[in-house]
């Protein structure tokens, strides 16, 4: 998005919009004019005179406005923004916007504007986990409203955990990033998968690996910055959700399985990065297993394998797999690409200090026909930027070529 563009900005009645006025400072930062709409919850938060003052516009209140052009404020505002922003977006306003309501001046506007329209999600973590929220989400997303966030951190209620607002400059960055859509993967529909997956043997006891889910976030905010529309499936993380991505949370191994395959007919790019356990308990004990015996044989089955799933489609995305090894890497890792019938395998080394629980890694990457490429130590941010511009290179997403 080119400086002096025009963003509506709605502020709702949540805690957090107290950052709506460093938002504002951010947004005039980059160039933009803003147009601030409040809710009547958010003057309880919030003084209109100091976003007038920040964005050097009357805020906007009203929803018959008779200094409005033709008293018909929201068609006027519609027509004015280049694209919306809500921020802090509750819990309420979520559900307002998902059932087309249209009793206030910023959800009526949201509903007679064909701009981009953004959401900055800002609750309590009960409430954006509740399944009314998370359908609410669903339908939004489904109508092309992006949603940014939230992040995960310590809350206004004294509760920790998903929810939070992300920080202004965090938003405008996403926002602005995404309205550019210069990515080499404009367009185009990215499902990833990333962390590890839980197998229970009892309700206090599970089966796991130490994936930390960094990598696959990594990829799924950069796919994001590249313009692409971002599933992230994850396992147990305590990781923020990437700016602009869909997140949908499983914890087992056929949650995973059930949850790709319910969506991967609709993107053009499969990347599998989570670390699936390969087995799980036959049988689940509904109680806690008491300690009797010197030993506990645990009988175990395979689990779903999802990356082989995906690729035996008769109509698959471009799928790209990841192998962590901690010998003969290479060796494995083409083994794997062969024997699932991926188009690309992203291959790295685990032990202690490397890959897992890291901030960087290193990585080599193999396709079909002998194609290898080495990517040398770097921060997993700037390791992710560079995979997705190979993938989308190799998947025809992309007109650059990336040399190999």
């Amino acid at each position: 998005m080119a400086g002096q563009q025009r963003v509506l900005l709605g502020v709702t009645g949540g805690i957090a919009a107290y950052k709506s006025a460093e938002l504002v400072r951010e947004l005039t930062a980059r160039g933009c004019e803003v147009q601030v709409v409040m809710t009547r919850g958010a003057r309880e938060f919030i003084g209109a005179a100091t976003l007038q003052a920040l964005s050097g516009r009357p805020v906007r209140e009203a929803l018959w406005d008779a200094a409005a052009e033709a008293a018909m404020s929201h068609i006027e505002l519609a027509r004015w923004g280049d694209c919306v922003l809500v921020a802090p977006a509750t819990a309420q306003c979520l559900a307002r916007l998902a059932h087309g309501l249209a009793d206030d001046l910023l959800s009526t506007l949201c509903l007679a504007t064909d701009a981009p329209v953004y959401l900055a999600p800002a609750m309590n973590r009960l409430m954006w986990s509740h399944p009314a929220t998370r359908a609410n989400c669903e339908v939004l997303a489904s109508r092309g409203v992006t949603l940014l966030g939230p992040g995960t951190g310590a809350q206004a209620c004294g509760e920790t955990g998903p929810g939070r607002m992300l920080e202004p400059q965090a938003l405008v960055a996403a926002m602005l990033d995404d309205a550019a859509g210069a990515g080499a993967l404009v367009g185009r529909s990215v499902l990833i998968t990333a962390g590890p997956t839980r197998e229970p043997i009892d309700p206090v006891r599970y089966l796991t690996n130490r994936s930390s889910g960094k990598m696959g976030f990594a990829l799924a905010a950069a796919a994001r910055r590249a313009g692409a529309r971002v599933v992230l499936v994850t396992g147990p993380v305590a990781l923020a959700q990437p700016p602009g991505v869909e997140r949908v949370d499983v914890e087992t191994a056929a949650e995973l399985h059930a949850a790709v395959h319910a969506r991967v007919r609709d993107c053009d790019i499969f990347i599998g990065a989570a670390a699936v356990a390969d087995y799980r308990p036959r049988d689940y004990v509904g109680e806690k297993i008491k300690k009797r015996d010197a030993t506990l044989t645990l009988t175990l089955d395979r689990s779903p394998d999802v990356l082989a799933s995906v690729a035996a489609l008769e109509s698959r995305p471009y799928t790209v797999g990841f192998a962590a090894e901690t010998c003969e890497v290479e060796q494995h890792a083409r083994d794997k690409l062969v024997r699932k019938q991926l188009d690309m395998i992203v291959a790295n080394q685990v032990g202690p200090g490397r890959a897992f629980d890291t901030e960087d890694n290193e990585l080599l990457v193999l396709w079909p026909g002998d194609g290898r490429q080495t990517f040398a130590r770097a921060s997993k941010r700037e390791l992710a930027e560079a995979l997705i511009a190979l993938i989308a290179s190799r998947s025809g997403c992309a007109a650059a070529t990336v040399a190999s």
